[in-house]
Parts: structure tokens; C-alpha cells; sequence
């Protein structure tokens, strides 16, 4: 059995291009991150994050807007189908909503990546784009 994750997060005073870069762009993810990233910003090329942890290949991508990847982890059974992963990047004024959609997710990893997103990427993205704002 699979489960589907969606998740929307306002990221304030953030335009849609900081957040695709620093998901696509394997140094900025890096290092907002916290953990390494081997990822480029091309329809077809595999990537792998937080150290080999996640791997996956870029299905569709449209510069700023939309993500669309397939995704494991590494610790999945090997009869786990890869799941898809959809980020949808929306202006909204000064701010941007991050639009997650996650899909064909093992029943029994879905609840520790959707808690995963928050500790692991959105809440490190929200304090590396704080500093990048007070360094200006």
C-alpha cells in the first residue's frame, strides 16, 4: 500500500527563484541543507541528497515554478515502486508558497518523510534564507 503527502509552506519576503535554486542548485542545497547534494538543474539526470540518503531522477522541471522527480530513499525495500515527488512554487506578494505533493509513498515510511520535509528542508531553508537576508 502507498500513501500521498501534501504539505503548503509560506516562505516570507522569498521569491519562487531562491527556493528553486536552492533545491536544484547542488551547492545552495548543500548548504542549506546541512548535508550533501549531487543534483542539476536538467530533465532526465539522476541526482542523489542528504548524502545518498535520497536518490531520484529529474522527470520535469519548469525554471522556478515546478519540480517534478522521482524519489526513494535509501533504506526502502527493494520492492518499494519509486515514489513521485511534485514541488509547485506559487508567488504570493513578497512571499512564496512551496506546494508539495508526494506521492506513491511506502505506507510505512510516509509519516517520518512528511515530518522529514519540515526538520530536514523547510525549517533549515527558512533559517539559511533568514541569514542570507541579514548578511545583505
Amino acid at each position: 500500500m502507498t500513501k500521498t503527502i501534501t504539505q503548503k509552506v509560506v516562505f516570507k519576503n522569498t521569491t519562487p527563484k531562491d527556493l528553486y535554486e536552492l533545491y536544484m542548485d547542488a551547492k545552495k542545497h548543500s548548504q542549506s541543507t546541512g548535508a550533501t547534494a549531487k543534483i542539476e538543474a536538467k530533465e532526465g539526470t539522476k541526482f542523489t541528497a542528504y548524502d545518498d540518503y535520497i536518490s531520484g531522477k529529474n522527470l520535469q522541471l519548469v525554471k522556478d515554478k515546478l519540480i517534478v522527480q522521482s524519489w526513494r530513499g535509501s533504506d526502502w525495500a527493494k520492492g518499494d515502486m519509486d515514489s513521485t515527488f511534485i514541488m509547485n512554487l506559487e508567488p504570493k506578494g513578497n512571499d512564496t508558497i512551496l506546494h508539495l505533493t508526494h506521492a506513491n509513498l511506502p505506507e510505512k515510511e510516509a509519516d517520518d518523510i512528511k515530518k522529514g520535509w519540515t526538520d530536514f528542508y523547510w525549517s533549515p531553508w527558512k533559517k539559511h534564507l533568514a541569514a542570507k537576508v541579514k548578511k545583505k
